[in-house]
């Protein structure tokens, strides 16, 4: 009955996705503006069913990281429609060629940007990723079927209804947003065999959610999320531009892919700079661990472990690694990072570059926050996810990311001449 009732809601998704694909540029950013009206408007009635979510993860003790990240409240439902208003005022991804030529048999062929087709969106716990992901598939023409955390469906089914009310009052065909109001955990293994039915799968949550979709998933998968992210202090840093950096990294939002994991700092430094940036982290409820040389240097930490170095913590634990030059910080990295976003803190203009080349990440910042990986500050608008893979797209996904190509080709009658077969012996 439950799969039954998936594939429906699949089919008529797709069938939606022809008519979507099609649609006038100024049809979709008005359900994208009248979609963040709706949000606004409908806040009550979203909070309402926020409160119950949160409520019963509470009852089930659910880690505060957790609850942070399936919490809404005025504000965050504020950022969510002005991602849908700026999502709406960007350049329209469909359309656009990048590639023209006139072959000498006169056939002249063209290159367009078009829409994936059906998005399929597998999440957990934050609801505000419902909202993004449908006004980032709208606007680029797909349709989208979401099977949100089981922890926030009242939630996610509150904001999906909202939006989908408001975007087919607006011109978008009905069927092009579905969500699975549905807890069983097997909705999502029927998800991942959808093949003719979904073009794409795109999961964010753990790692764990994210590899078991990977290995079993029939639909192609871009591989998104789970952040193991550094920042290495080197020997030419700036001390109070480090401490600003690091504890913004690890303290402003824990629970996020984007949060700084491991500080790895250049052992000429580190006697210098770790205690005043214990001190800072301890003030923030910070738990820190650390290597041998570390805890040499601040002796009240615990002992990091080699687990320690590729765990993604999302929550308040930093581990901390004294390294003998800049080569030993690279080699650690490549080892243990998730390709999502690493960062270097100094002044030495040539080790910036070259850590910013040896470093294999999506994104690599040199004297900067790992926090801003994201996709309204990249200037995206809202954002689908962040790709830690190297194929079709990597990084924070905007509107590009969701688009194809289809090739165009006008011809006057050619036909292909069969070249001559080869006599044989």
């Amino acid at each position: 009955m439950m799969e039954q009732e998936i594939r429906r809601q699949a089919e008529e998704a797709k069938a939606a996705s022809y008519t979507l694909a099609a649609l006038q540029t100024n049809v979709r950013n008005t359900a994208l503006d009248a979609m963040a009206e709706a949000l606004t408007m409908h806040a009550d009635t979203i909070l309402r069913e926020n409160a119950a979510d949160v409520k019963e993860a509470q009852k089930a003790g659910m880690r505060a990281s957790y609850l942070d990240r399936l919490r809404l409240d005025e504000s965050r439902i504020a950022a969510m429609a002005e991602g849908l208003r700026l999502t709406a005022a960007l350049p329209d991804p469909l359309g656009r060629e990048d590639y023209s030529v006139r072959r000498p048999n006169g056939l002249e062929i063209r290159r367009m940007r078009v829409p994936l087709g059906v998005v399929g969106m597998i999440y957990e716990a934050r609801p505000n990723v419902t909202a993004d992901a449908v006004g980032l598939c709208l606007k680029s023409g797909n349709a989208v079927l979401l099977r949100g955390g089981s922890d926030a469906l009242r939630s996610n089914c509150a904001i999906a209804n909202v939006l989908a009310r408001a975007a087919y009052g607006a011109g978008i065909p009905t069927g092009a947003i579905q969500l699975l109001a549905m807890k069983d955990r097997a909705a999502v293994d029927v998800m991942t065999h959808l093949s003719g039915l979904l073009d794409v799968i795109i999961p964010r949550g753990g790692a764990g959610l994210i590899r078991r979709i990977v290995e079993n998933s029939s639909v192609p998968v871009i591989e998104t999320g789970a952040g193991v992210c550094h920042i290495y202090v080197d020997r030419a840093a700036e001390v109070g531009m480090a401490l600003r950096i690091v504890e913004n990294a690890k303290v402003s939002r824990p629970s996020v892919c984007n949060a700084v994991e491991t500080l790895l700092v250049h052992e000429e430094i580190a006697a210098d700079f770790l205690p005043p940036m214990a001190e800072i982290l301890r003030a923030d409820g910070v738990e820190l661990r650390g290597c041998t040389k570390t805890c040499a240097i601040l002796s009240d930490i615990g002992t990091a472990t080699e687990e320690d170095w590729s765990t993604e913590y999302g929550d308040l634990v930093l581990s901390i690694r004294v390294v003998q030059d800049m080569d030993a910080a690279i080699s650690h990295i490549n080892r243990y990072n998730t390709g999502h976003s690493e960062t270097i803190v100094t002044n030495d203009i040539r080790a910036a570059h070259d850590f910013q080349q040896r470093v294999d990440a999506s994104t690599v910042y040199v004297n900067a926050s790992t926090r801003f990986t994201d996709g309204f500050e990249f200037g995206f608008g809202a954002e689908i996810g962040i790709s830690t893979q190297k194929l079709h797209v990597r990084g924070p996904m905007g509107l590009d990311a969701l688009t194809s190509t289809k090739y165009l080709v006008y011809g006057e009658g050619q036909i292909r001449e069969n070249a001559p077969a080869k006599a044989t012996k």
